[in-house]
């Protein structure tokens, strides 16, 4: 199993991926539902990589890096870090959000990729904890994210909020993209 960043090398399964990927699916939203080869090509995946770099963000937005979990060769999730935090993600969706394959799921790969999104995620993210959130009836991204650290610090709106400890954080100065 292998967490790769969003890249030109990997565009034809990554636009495949995005592309078969539900709209909004447990509050992870996918602008990309749908899209085109050619619009992936052109816009999609150049988006990614801006994201990732804070480059010309709306000013609702903050660097987000995309990342794919790969086994045997095949894209079976997706990643996504949000480098540090503005008053609406604090209070939402938090710095990790992803997405793992209907076929893939409750065979480990949802474990596993957090794992290693959080430990990538301890070398960008500044803040002391981690924010994540899910919804109450997505039971298995719940027991993902308590199997990765997690402890629930409150529930609103059908939404548990959960903390994981950012062990990076400590002796540092984080960086804010």
């Amino acid at each position: 199993m292998e967490l790769r960043e969003a890249s030109l090398e990997d565009l034809e399964q990554e636009w495949a991926f995005v592309r078969d990927m539900p709209e909004d699916e447990n509050g992870l939203t996918n602008s990309m539902h749908g899209i085109s080869r050619e619009e992936f090509a052109a816009r999609g995946l150049p988006d990614m990589l801006r994201f990732a770099k804070g480059i010309g963000l709306p000013d609702w937005m903050v660097p987000e890096t995309f990342l794919f979990l790969w086994e045997d060769g095949e894209i079976v999730g997706q990643f996504r870090i949000r480098h540090f935090l503005n008053d609406d993600l604090r209070e939402g969706a938090g710095h990790i959000g992803y997405f793992i394959r209907r076929d893939c799921r409750g065979k480990g790969f949802g474990t596993e990729g957090l794992r290693l999104t959080l430990a990538l995620a301890r070398e960008i993210v500044p803040e002391e904890e981690f924010h994540l959130r899910v919804n109450k009836d997505n039971l298995a991204s719940l027991r993902v994210m308590l199997k990765n650290g997690g402890r629930i610090v409150g529930e609103r709106e059908g939404r548990y909020f959960v903390r994981i400890p950012n062990p990076g954080r400590t002796g540092r100065e984080g960086r804010e993209g």
